[in-house]
Parts: C-alpha cells; structure tokens; sequence
C-alpha cells in the first residue's frame, strides 16, 4: 500500500526577502525542485529528502527551513520556520487551507563552523598557524608537532587536527611532559590562560591622554572664547546607569586613572582640571550632585554643545570665585574640565527648603527603583525619600514630574506604546500560528492612522483546548494602571482537574454594555460555538445586558448566566457589615439542595 503524500515546493540558491504583506524567495540563480512529502514525515527526513535532492554537502553546510504561512485573514503572509516534527506537521496542515495554492518551503544554507575544542580555564583553544610576528609560548612541555592547521570541516587534516590539539591540550600532554603529571600540566595550563586573560584586560585599562596644546590646566581667569582642544586618545567606558546617586564615581571618570576604576577626582570631592565625562549631561549631573551635597547653587554662563560655563550664585554678592569650564572634545562627545576655581568660598550656604540644582531628572533617577518596585508610588512618598536622601523638601510638582519621567525611562512613554500596539500584535500572530486577534478603531482624517478602540485576541492552544474543558466560562475585568486607564477583560475555562484554563483576552476604553457586548461577540465567533455553556460573572448591567441579547448568541437555550458568589458575598458585606450573615450567604450558595 503506498505512502500518501503532500506536493511541496522547494526553493534553494537563493534568498529570502520578507515585507509587512508578504514573503518571497528571490535571486537570479533560484532552483526550484518539487518534493513529494510523506504524510507522517519527520524532520530528519524532510532535512535529508532535501539533501538528497538538491545535491547540497551536508558535511560542509546546513539547512535552515522557512516555510510562506499564512496569517488568518489569509492576504498576509509570514515567515514560519521549520526546526521539528511540529513544524513539519504545522506545514503540511497548509494543504487544508483554501487560500493556499502550494505548499512553499524556502531554504537558507548555511556552511557549518570549524569546531573549537574547549580547554582548561573556559579558554578555547588557540589556533597558531604560520606567522613570524607571533611568539611562540612555552607551555611547560615539549613542543607539539608543528602548528595547527584551522581547515574546514570537510577537510584532509580534520582528524589530524584533532589529534594534535588533543595532543597539545587535551589528555596525553602527560605523556609528552618531562617529570610532571596531568594535573601539574592542567595547572600550568590554567596559569597561563588566567595570565593571558589579565593581559587582555589590562588592554583596556589604557590611560587617558589630554596633552592638548589650547588646553590651559592653571587656574586663571580668561575669556570664554572656545578652543577646541586636539583629539585625544581614550577608550570610553559605557555610560554609566545607577541607582544610588550616592556613588558619584560611577558617573564621573578621572582622565588620569583607568576607567574600569573611575574616580569622582579627589578624596575631597572637587573637580579637577582635565577630567573628562562621557557626555555633557553626566557633567551637569555631577555638578548638581556636588552642588547639593555642598549646600551651594550654581549659575550657568553659558551653555551650549561644545562649551559648559558655571559659577557660584552669589559670585557677586559674596565673591565667592567658584567657577568650572568645560568643553568638548573634538570629534566625540565626551567633555573635558579645562579650568577649575574651588571650591566655594561663600560663608552662607543655601539654606531654603528646596534646591535650585534638584532637577526632577536627578529626582528620577533617585526613585527609579522605588517605581520599579511600586508603580503606584505616591507623590508623597517620593517627597519624604527626597528629604531622607538629601535634606530637601521639594515641592508636590516636582516630585510628580520626576515620577513621570522614571516610568518613562522604566516603560516607556504613554503615547508611544499605544503605536506599537500593532506590531506587537503582528508579533504574537508571527510567533503563535493560529492565534486570533480581532480590531476595533475608529478611523481619522490622517493617513494611516486610526484611534484605538478595543482590541480582543485568543491562542489557538486555548481554542482547541476548551473543547475538552467543562461548559463552564468565567468572565471578570481588571483595571488598567496608566495614564490612559482602560479595562482588561478575561475569559476563564475550567479543565477536568478544576484549574483554570486561559481562553480569551481584550483591552476596551471601560466596562459597559457595548464593551461587554463586543467581547462575549468574538469568544462566540472566534473561540466557541457550543450550546449550553454556564457562564459565570458579577452583576455588572453591561454584562446583564450582553447576555439576554437575541443577536450575540448568549441568550437562554444558547448559554446559561449565573452569579458569581465570591462578588455577590462581598457586596452582601458591603452594604450590611456583619460576617455571620455573610458565612450564612456563602454556605446557602453551596448547598446542593
């Protein structure tokens, strides 16, 4: 009896080109080759079915597998791969599918990487080959045969090569080695990787040089005419991200010492000349941190993208000569200090309640944790850390912008994630074949923009998986924290174990009758459309309302309400506060008779 297959066509030699709409599979040199898959094919034989048939080296290159998929409004196409015996059965399931005219698998080669033998220490083993200008390294053994040759995976020396890195390296170096064992040989080996690791490390600790002519390291004043000092060589450390602004080293590195190491610049804590910040916002960072600690204000004289002037507030009236200039340095974004007076010299510190240097930005990055851990932070709260923190009362404004601007930097902004809405969406569809995800906008005068209504979607995991589960559906909505509030709506199953079982989602603008309506309309069209099912929810009218109407399939034969308890005993104890009439409540909904 013969074997029923599936007709599949496959594409090599060529590459794949994917747009929003659709995917294709492009070149001038493409080879089609049609394929006729068993049924119960597995991913191994679908690999060597296509090895066999295209005539590609599966010693030298592997294949990966793409299959054209299409979304669920069937106009749309995305790329699908193929990794395992699921994959393969989610393809051939295509042949089902009306809008499909021919199964599509596309091919991507991709030529297989010599392996590296892992040595002691984590190190990979060091390939030498043939070159005068690399110095050769004394293992504490005698030398090996000659260099390892790095060839590919399909070539002549491939098991030589092993066996000489076996030999080099691996578990007969004693053999070779003259009054050492195998485990005097391993530390050797480790020693020497550990001091060839330090090595490489020390790289990166190469100190900064500033040795620019127009850059003037006295202290005296001049004119703020701005001289671009000449380059200067460095290696830039990451900008810096912290939460304890405490730790000010983090953000200013000292141009004279290795940046793994940064310092703030003195033990006293005042700059000096020709420190260098990665950017002209860790500078005024730096001086505001400095300004607060000291209790003094700052003025700035000017400011602009390559120059920073800023001395004391009460220069005037106290003479106090604080001063600090910094400017770019030419071709990058780090900021070098080339003139300092400090530190201050004022008798009369600032002594109001709040602090001119206190941005909310510097707010922010204070509290960032506590938003992190709480989002629902009270503007209060922020309030009374900043007066632990820094001795500060700031007022109500500038604490609620500082909270803003950390669940910006946290989460993003408001506006922003509602765009990326469909591409998340688009995303989850991609990534969950099957998934089902319903839209409701309205549309504007603006190309290519809509107003975001209510969006509804469900897993095909889910939609399949509840016609095993009781007749029994939970709905209940949640509120959303944000600026734009809303509603989440869920669909809860009952398995045959009693647990819950996930079933169907949707974000609306709030609950009433319309929102409710919508959502119990895409479960009964996307998800189910069994008769008889229970469905259990609070008193809310707009659910009331969806239940009992004709039109969205919910209505007595087709589907049974019934009030939640647990909603029902805590109304009951809302309005009459007494818990023995509550228990009686509780007890009489779970009487059977």
């Amino acid at each position: 009896m013969s074997v029923p297959t599936i007709p599949v066509t496959c594409y090599y030699n060529g590459q794949i080109s994917r747009s929003e709409t659709d995917v294709k599979y492009e070149g001038s040199e493409t080879i089609i080759e049609p394929l006729e898959v068993p049924v119960e094919c597995t991913f191994q034989e679908l690999i060597d079915m296509i090895y066999l048939k295209t005539t590609i080296d599966k010693r030298r290159f592997k294949l990966v597998l793409i299959c054209k998929y299409p979304l669920r409004s069937g106009k749309k196409f995305q790329p699908y791969p193929v990794r395992d015996d699921s994959g393969v059965r989610t393809m051939l399931d295509l042949v089902n599918t009306p809008t499909i005219e021919e199964i599509e698998l596309y091919t991507k080669v991709v030529r297989v990487k010599a392996q590296v033998n892992q040595s002691v220490g984590g190190h990979a083993d060091i390939f030498v080959r043939d070159n005068s200008n690399v110095a050769q390294f004394d293992y504490g053994c005698e030398p090996s045969s000659g260099p390892v040759p790095d060839t590919g995976p399909n070539g002549d020396d491939e098991d030589n090569a092993d066996e000489e890195r076996n030999d080099e390296y691996g578990e007969d170096v004693d053999d070779e080695c003259d009054g050492d064992d195998g485990d005097v040989e391993v530390d050797r080996q480790a020693s020497f990787f550990r001091a060839f690791n330090q090595v490489l490390e020390n790289e990166q600790g190469i100190y900064v040089s500033a040795q620019a002519p127009s850059c003037d390291v006295s202290n005296h004043q001049d004119d703020e005419t701005l001289d671009e000092p000449s380059p200067v060589a460095y290696h830039l450390p990451p900008t810096p991200h912290f939460q304890h602004v405490e730790n000010l080293h983090n953000a200013v590195a000292s141009s004279w010492t290795p940046w793994v190491e940064p310092t703030t610049a003195n033990s006293s804590g005042e700059f000096v000349i020709g420190q260098v910040f990665n950017s002209k916002s860790d500078l005024q960072e730096a001086a505001n941190i400095y300004s607060i600690k000291a209790h003094q204000e700052y003025v700035v004289v000017a400011s602009s993208k390559k120059l920073l002037v800023l001395r004391c507030k009460k220069a005037e009236e106290c003479q106090c000569q604080w001063k600090l200039r910094a400017m770019v340095i030419k071709d990058t974004s780090l900021f070098v200090i080339n003139k300092y007076t400090g530190p201050h010299t004022c008798v009369n510190p600032c002594l109001n309640r709040d602090h001119h240097q206190l941005e909310s930005q510097l707010v922010s990055t204070h509290i960032k944790a506590l938003i992190q851990a709480q989002f629902s932070l009270s503007t209060a709260a922020i309030q009374a850390s900043v007066m632990e923190k820094w001795g500060y009362q700031i007022s109500y404004k500038k604490a609620l912008d500082g909270k803003h601007k950390a669940i910006r930097q946290l989460y993003g902004d408001f506006s922003q994630s509602y765009t990326e809405l469909p591409r998340l969406f688009l995303g989850i569809e991609q990534a969950n074949p099957g998934c089902v995800v319903v839209w409701k906008t309205c549309e504007t005068n603006l190309p290519n923009t809509e107003i975001f209504q209510c969006v509804f979607w469900s897993f095909k995991p889910s939609i399949e998986g509840f016609q095993h589960c009781r007749p029994v559906m939970s709905i209940d909505g949640t509120h959303l924290y944000g600026k734009y509030k809303g509603k989440l709506f869920i669909a809860m199953g009952c398995d045959g174990n009693n647990q819950l079982f996930p079933l169907a989602f949707a974000i609306t603008k709030g609950e009433n009758t319309d929102s409710w309506g919508w959502f119990l309309a895409c479960i009964r069209n996307e998800v189910t459309q069994n008769a008889g099912i229970c469905v259990i929810s609070d008193r809310h009218p707009g659910i009331m309302a969806a239940m009992v109407d004709p039109y969205l399939g919910w209505a007595t034969p087709f589907a049974y309400h019934r009030i939640c308890m647990r909603h029902l005993a805590s109304n009951f104890m809302t309005r009459f506060k007494d818990k023995i009439l509550k228990n009686l409540v509780c007890r009489a909904a779970l009487a059977s008779t």
